[in-house]
């Protein structure tokens, strides 16, 4: 029951802030969440050690996913800011929290992924097997048609990331070791 509440709370703060008349897309939902996790992670000191220190996150190969987290980002004030960037390389990951890397991407998604590690980045993918390439949450669609999410312990420990237990709690699978 306690898992069907948190679900619930989660979803309910992912609804978009846009208005009701704007349409759910599976990007705006994966905009949503990476939104939202944030807010269940702690990061490796320094980073975000002041309150009003924005949440930094890069997106590379998801432009649809990166205009509307842009859009939820600009839309929503409460809590940290969060600042959106277009990543194009490994080599601009300096300042990020956070990396989603889109399919269009998963040629490169190792490289980046060993660089967000080595930076203490969270990283988000959305294809299947992208956990079993050390990315620490993982988007997969369930067979009723909706976004959910995976994560991975393992990434999340090499990037010196604590994921919340209430974030645990609310994934559709939780890998102890990297599947």
């Amino acid at each position: 029951m306690r898992r069907v509440f948190l679900a619930l709370c989660f979803t309910l703060a992912l609804a978009p802030a846009w208005g009701q008349d704007a349409p759910v897309t599976e990007e705006s939902v994966k905009a949503a969440f990476l939104f939202k996790f944030p807010g269940f992670v702690e990061w490796p000191a320094p980073a975000l050690e002041r309150p009003d220190d924005p949440v930094v996150v890069g997106v590379v190969g998801g432009n649809d996913v990166l205009v509307e987290l842009s859009l939820i980002a600009q839309a929503r004030k409460a809590g940290r800011p969060v600042v959106v960037r277009r990543v194009q390389d490994s080599s601009t990951l300096a300042g990020l929290h956070m990396l989603f890397i889109g399919a269009r991407e998963r040629g490169r998604a190792a490289e980046l992924i060993r660089a967000a590690q080595q930076q203490g980045v969270l990283t988000v993918t959305d294809w299947d097997g992208a956990l079993r390439l050390g990315s620490v949450i993982n988007f997969v669609t369930s067979n009723d048609g909706r976004v959910r999410f995976e994560i991975s312990l393992e990434p999340a420990e090499r990037s010196r990331l604590r994921l919340s237990s209430r974030l645990l709690a609310v994934a559709q699978q939780v890998h102890n070791t990297r599947p």
